[in-house]
């Protein structure tokens, strides 16, 4: 068993599969620092400083009694939707490109010539065209 585990671990699809994790993970740190610390504010500022993270619908109100929360407030964060959705576009965005960049690296395919065709058939297709002709 452990030699089937080594055997499928050491694959080039679950090697590559876990790099793509890691770098995925990474990636996405990145672009949510991006959206929520770039973009969402520049959105928000043109559109009369607005703060999306703020953005909620309050079903119910907290109950804070000698500075304690004795029950959390219940909303419905309609802003952080709208930052995941700017975040999820970014990212196929950039994925696009990405991969618009690496089909354009690889070389095309080479063009296959068309196999030369036999004595025969040229000869036939000789005696068609003077059939044609008279």
């Amino acid at each position: 068993m452990f030699a089937e585990f080594k055997k499928f671990i050491l694959r080039g699809n679950a090697v590559d599969l876990a790099i793509a994790v890691v770098i995925g993970g990474a990636f996405s740190a990145v672009v949510n620092s991006i959206v929520n610390h770039i973009i969402m504010p520049v959105i928000g500022w043109l559109i009369a400083d607005v703060n999306f993270a703020d953005l909620k619908i309050v079903l119910s109100e907290a109950v804070i009694e000698n500075d304690a929360v004795v029950k959390p407030e219940a909303a419905i964060a309609y802003g952080m939707l709208i930052q995941a959705i700017i975040t999820f576009l970014i990212v196929g965005l950039v994925l696009f490109f990405i991969v618009k960049g690496l089909n354009k690296m690889k070389k095309p395919p080479e063009a296959t010539k068309p196999a030369a065709k036999p004595a025969d058939v040229v000869l036939l297709e000789e005696i068609r065209d003077l059939i044609k002709t008279r």
